[in-house]
């Protein structure tokens, strides 16, 4: 009879063990899926951002031209003065 109780034990013992394994492992992987989710979220955003990014390098770069325009015929001004006073 006691050997009966302590078989019964152990194997209580043991599907209360696989038990606990078993949720843990549901745990981790809902902790998992719920991470890549959140890349998912992430890398969505970045996406949705380079169309902005675009236009916004797209108009600096008509700003930057103009500037480079300003600049070079500055610089051909300066290049053709003679005297002081016309280079300012």
């Amino acid at each position: 009879m006691i050997v009966f109780l302590v078989l019964l034990a152990l194997a209580v013992a043991i599907l209360l063990w696989v038990i606990l394994l078993y949720n843990s492992l549901v745990r981790m992987r809902n902790m998992v899926q719920e991470a890549w989710s959140g890349i998912d979220v992430q890398l969505k955003r970045r996406t949705d951002l380079i169309p902005n990014l675009v236009s916004t390098v797209k108009g600096y770069a008509e700003h930057e031209k103009g500037t480079l325009e300003e600049v070079i015929r500055l610089r051909g001004v300066a290049q053709n003065a003679q005297g002081v006073g016309e280079t300012a």
